[in-house]
Formats: C-alpha cells, sequence, structure tokens
C-alpha cells in the first residue's frame, strides 16, 4: 500500500505543472495596430501577460535582459515612440509622445534591445532594483516599473487623377483675365489633347525610405489619432509605490538604425500599449497573479465519518 502523503505530493505536483502549462498558454503580446511584448533574453521567450483592473503586466526576473518586440500587423508603415520607466528609449528624455522613435515596415518585427546610444550600438534593458534603475539614476524616478508604446500611422498622400478622356467640345476661346489663357501650342495642337504623347511624365516618383531591419531613429516631433486613443490610455504611468523593479543601463549591445522620415497622420498616437512590470512575489501580493488553489481528488486515504 503507497504512503497517503505521497500520494497527495504527487497530486500538488501535476497541479502544479497543469497551472504552469496554462500560463505558457496565456497571452505574450498586447495591441491592436501592433503586438507588444517582453522578451525575456535569458529565459528565452516572450513573457506572460497578466490583465488586472484594466493594466497589463509581466513578471521581471532580477538580472535578466529583455527586449521590447513591436510587431506591426498593419500592411503600412508605423511609427513606434517607445518609453521605458518614463524614458524615451531612443533619445533619453522624459517621455513624451511628440519625440522620436521607431518606423516599422508594413508587417515587419522590431526588437528593441536598449538605450540607443548610437546609430550602431544600445545599452541593454535588464531587470534590476528599482534605486539602480536607469530612470532612478538619472533623477527620474516617479515612473519606472512600466514599458510603454505610443503607435502612429504614416500621413498618406493623395494621388492626383488625371482625366485621361475629356469629352470632345466645341473650342472655347478664354477671356483676356482666363487663368487658362490661350497659347500658340493649344492652337497647333487643336484642343490641346496629348493622347499618346510619347513625352516622359513631368514628375519624378520619390523615392521611399524607411527603417532598416532595426528601424530608424527619427528626429521630431509630428501628428496622430485623437480621441480614442486618449480613453485607451491610461491615466497615469506611476508605478506602484511597493514597485521594486527597474530596467537598467546595461552592458553595450550591437543594434543598427538609421535615420529616415516620417509624417504623423494626427497629432495623438493611434494607440497607447502599456506593460507593467515587476516581481512574481508583488505581482501576487497586489492581486495581479492569484495565488495558486491545487485541489486534490484524493486529499486522503480512507473515507471518514460524516459529521
Amino acid at each position: 500500500m503507497r504512503n497517503p502523503k505521497e500520494s497527495i505530493m504527487n497530486w500538488r505536483i501535476v497541479a502544479a505543472a497543469a497551472l504552469l502549462w496554462s500560463v505558457a498558454g496565456s497571452a505574450t503580446a498586447v495591441g491592436r495596430i501592433a503586438d507588444i511584448a517582453v522578451f525575456d533574453r535569458g529565459a528565452g521567450r516572450a513573457l506572460p501577460v497578466y490583465r488586472h483592473d484594466g493594466r497589463f503586466y509581466v513578471v521581471g526576473r532580477p538580472g535578466n535582459e529583455y527586449e521590447i518586440r513591436v510587431c506591426n500587423r498593419t500592411g503600412a508603415e508605423i511609427l513606434a515612440v517607445v518609453s521605458v520607466d518614463g524614458v524615451n528609449a531612443v533619445s533619453g528624455e522624459t517621455a513624451n509622445w511628440n519625440q522620436t522613435g521607431y518606423v516599422l515596415a508594413p508587417h515587419q518585427t522590431l526588437a528593441v534591445k536598449g538605450w540607443r546610444k548610437s546609430l550602431q550600438r544600445v545599452a541593454a534593458f535588464y531587470f534590476t532594483e528599482h534605486a539602480n534603475s536607469y530612470a532612478a539614476r538619472t533623477g527620474r524616478p516617479q515612473n519606472v516599473g512600466v514599458v510603454g508604446v505610443a503607435l502612429f500611422r504614416k500621413r498618406v498622400q493623395p494621388e492626383a487623377h488625371i482625366d485621361q478622356y475629356p469629352p470632345r467640345t466645341q473650342r472655347w476661346k478664354p477671356a483676356d483675365e482666363s487663368p487658362f489663357p490661350d497659347d500658340g501650342d493649344a492652337a497647333r495642337h487643336g484642343h490641346g489633347e496629348q493622347e499618346g504623347s510619347s513625352e516622359p511624365a513631368p514628375f519624378e516618383q520619390s523615392k521611399r525610405e524607411s527603417g532598416d531591419a532595426a528601424a530608424g531613429a527619427l528626429p521630431g516631433a509630428g501628428r496622430q489619432d485623437a480621441p480614442e486613443a486618449r480613453r485607451r490610455a491610461p491615466e497615469s504611468y506611476a508605478a506602484e509605490k511597493s514597485s521594486s523593479l527597474g530596467t537598467g543601463h546595461g552592458r553595450r549591445r550591437t543594434s543598427h538604425a538609421r535615420y529616415t522620415s516620417f509624417e504623423r497622420a494626427t497629432d495623438n498616437p493611434a494607440e497607447i500599449v502599456a506593460i507593467h512590470y515587476d516581481t512574481y512575489r508583488n505581482l501576487v501580493r497586489l492581486g495581479v497573479i492569484g495565488t495558486p488553489r491545487v485541489v486534490t481528488p484524493f486529499p486522503g486515504s480512507f473515507v471518514p465519518d460524516p459529521r
């Protein structure tokens, strides 16, 4: 006969394993225009996202480097202004969505690996104590514990359409004050039609500039999409007072970028994604992650008498 205590322990192990599988199968990205995920390089995986009171959270492990992965879900270029602990990840300024960011090509996935130091290098993001975070060490500890991405759509320039086959009507002789004065060429060519003309087009198609695989760092502000984005934005990026994790200024890593241009379609972001982070223990204490309830169908070895 097997030891009852051993049986109970085995069931708890199975229940714990089931819990881990359920966590592994949960969402790891947030966003509509783009999927935003926090990728833990130490664990080699995107961190599961927990939702609590309208906010999104991930569990950070102190010492582990991480990346912010942005996957453009649209068929057009977008701009991602990235903030970590309230600091712009490209310029180092106190974050504002009118600042510089990264341009992503249609359906491109970009890994933001750290604080940008040049067009070739970044200082890696890594989870660390609140006091050791880059924001705290530069005198800005108020918003430690949150990653933010403001997403902008690109302004589309409308195309000019030319009437290729105008109606053949009686020639009209304009008055002297007409904005379309008659000239010799028009008289020689009848109605001025150029159907079948072999002349080259008078306009050159402008060259399209876009970011490379690491995206392009942009100088300057722009435009964006409005009330809905404000409704979706969290009321404050302030970290919880109990937060003990921040993002450090880590080792140098290679991350190539180049300058490009991007005209925003609107003044406000089309979407803002905020992902808060902290230790597992703190998130359990805050109620973000519930304490696992282990239930076993065989809690005892024999049938007890009813009360």
